[in-house]
């Protein structure tokens, strides 16, 4: 399998692909409604708590009740008139109901009193009440997380939806401060962000369940949500409306971190691309004859690297793809391995997606994922 001897593993195009699926994991970080790390999913999951519980107890009521008037036995004077008359042959023109069903001379049986009753309350009273409260509960928790006014020290991203990947844009006032990235989504931890949502094709749906709620990515428009995590931790999110065949696979990645690491991510991020300086200069002159391979590929016509020539626009940015924790929105953990295998053939972990798969030699497969891998 291997050309070279610089694999930290084997390629995840030359194994099969049953094969993958049981070593790569499922996904990267948390994603779960239950395990809630910031303000709207705390407001999210309280009435989720709150509506489960209410929930269950109508249905344990409800089930009470049905067993309580299949099974119960009943007294001789709650039978209704009709039920000591014989079976009636001649259908309806000989049925006698002068008398009513559960007609006495005094009115209907108690029991049947008692249960119109008991249909009224349970029926009408305690869901207008219940129904009343959840609505009041869910009026209060939609006011809690309706985006914040923005102030001039407010983190504003841009994100937008694409078939099936996340562009993920860091605006400021000073245009020079201004960077993107793909598919990841760094927090300062305990400060609220400002998201601004949009998409280029379909409809897609913005959810990191563990953070906050759904949002969706509608063409034509900009939907805006706060985001806020309050600890530090990794997320996943995952687009959840069906955006086409690789709708499963199109996941973002959220980081939290302290205000300090946060600030020095940025920073690096800001920067144009930069590679490991090696002291030997046979090392420098060969990162620098990887870069040239890569700028000579096809691959320049859909990615950028900041500081270089490449300015395509297709597909994400790769400026520090190698800083990201995982390829392909989510698909795969950033390694080696996995960055050759999706180099080489992308269709084969997203087919249907809009990345093919470049021609190359091994030795430009080898140069690309060796400049790729260096990007920090």
């Amino acid at each position: 399998c291997a050309v070279a001897g610089d694999f930290q593993s084997v390629p995840a195009a030359m194994m099969p692909s049953a094969f993958i699926l049981l070593l790569q994991p499922s996904a990267i970080g948390e994603q779960s409604a239950l395990r809630t790390a910031g303000p709207a999913a705390n407001e999210i999951g309280a009435l989720w708590n709150l509506m489960l519980g209410l929930g269950l107890g109508a249905t344990v009521l409800t089930f009470t009740a049905l067993a309580y008037a299949l099974f119960r036995k009943r007294r001789s004077h709650e039978l209704p008139p009709e039920a000591d008359r014989p079976a009636d042959a001649g259908g309806e023109l000989h049925n006698d109901e002068s008398g009513g069903r559960g007609r006495e001379d005094v009115g209907r049986p108690r029991s049947e009193r008692r249960g119109v009753q008991a249909m009224i309350v349970a029926g009408v009273i305690v869901p207008v009440v219940v129904l009343s409260m959840v609505l009041v509960v869910t009026l209060r928790v939609l006011a809690k997380i309706t985006p914040t006014p923005t102030s001039s020290n407010t983190i504003v991203i841009d994100i937008a939806g694409r078939q099936y990947w996340w562009a993920v844009r860091y605006l400021d006032a000073e245009p020079s401060r201004i960077f993107e990235t793909a598919n990841e989504l760094h927090l300062p931890v305990g400060i609220p962000v400002q998201l601004r949502l949009r998409t280029v094709d379909v409809i897609h749906s913005f959810w990191v369940p563990g953070l906050a709620g759904k949002m969706d990515l509608v063409p034509g428009r900009t939907n805006v949500m706060t985001l806020q995590a309050d600890r530090a931790g990794v997320w996943r999110g995952q687009c959840a409306e069906f955006c086409g065949v690789q709708h499963g696979k199109m996941a973002i990645v959220v980081v939290a971190e302290p205000k300090e690491q946060f600030e020095r991510w940025r920073a690096a991020q800001q920067a144009s691309a930069t590679s490991v300086t090696f002291v030997d200069s046979a090392q420098a002159t060969a990162q620098l004859a990887d870069r040239d391979v890569f700028l000579r590929s096809g691959c320049v016509l859909c990615h950028a690297v900041r500081g270089t020539s490449a300015g395509g626009r297709a597909g994400p940015d790769l400026t520090h793809v190698a800083t990201r924790l995982t390829l392909a929105a989510g698909t795969l953990p950033n390694n080696t391995g996995n960055l050759y295998g999706w180099i080489a053939d992308p269709q084969s972990h997203k087919p249907g997606s809009a990345m093919p798969a470049v021609p190359m030699t091994a030795v430009e497969l080898h140069a690309i994922a060796r400049y790729l891998g260096s990007l920090k």
